[in-house]
């Protein structure tokens, strides 16, 4: 099965331990979701909130986001699914699309020699 990178976009600054219990719910039925339409979800991970990166941009370090947004990646995961369309429909199912979005692109695969 073709896989996917699943970005999750959320309003700044994405804490995770901002969820409500609505969302917690909603998060908790995804996984399901995902099977249903013949997905699976491979790994995932939430990240800090945006306040917590640095930024790095040739010898010039920062602390905070590498851009000031009202949106921010929150976390990401990766998507098998038969294909793309498929994997299109999951992501509009995921609870990020409710306050913010996700962003789905294909994981790069070397030509084969």
């Amino acid at each position: 099965m073709a896989q996917y990178a699943v970005l999750i976009y959320s309003p700044a600054p994405a804490d995770p331990m901002d969820l409500t219990p609505d969302y917690i719910a909603l998060l908790e039925r995804y996984p399901a979701q995902v099977a249903e339409l013949g997905g699976q979800i491979v790994t995932g991970f939430a990240l800090q909130p945006s306040i917590t990166a640095t930024a790095v941009r040739g010898d010039l370090v920062t602390d905070g986001p590498f851009i000031e947004a009202k949106e921010v990646v929150a976390g990401f995961f990766v998507l098998e699914a038969p294909d793309l369309d498929v994997a299109l429909k999951i992501a509009k199912l995921n609870p990020a699309t409710i306050h913010g979005g996700v962003e789905v692109r294909p994981l790069f695969v070397p030509p084969a020699e």
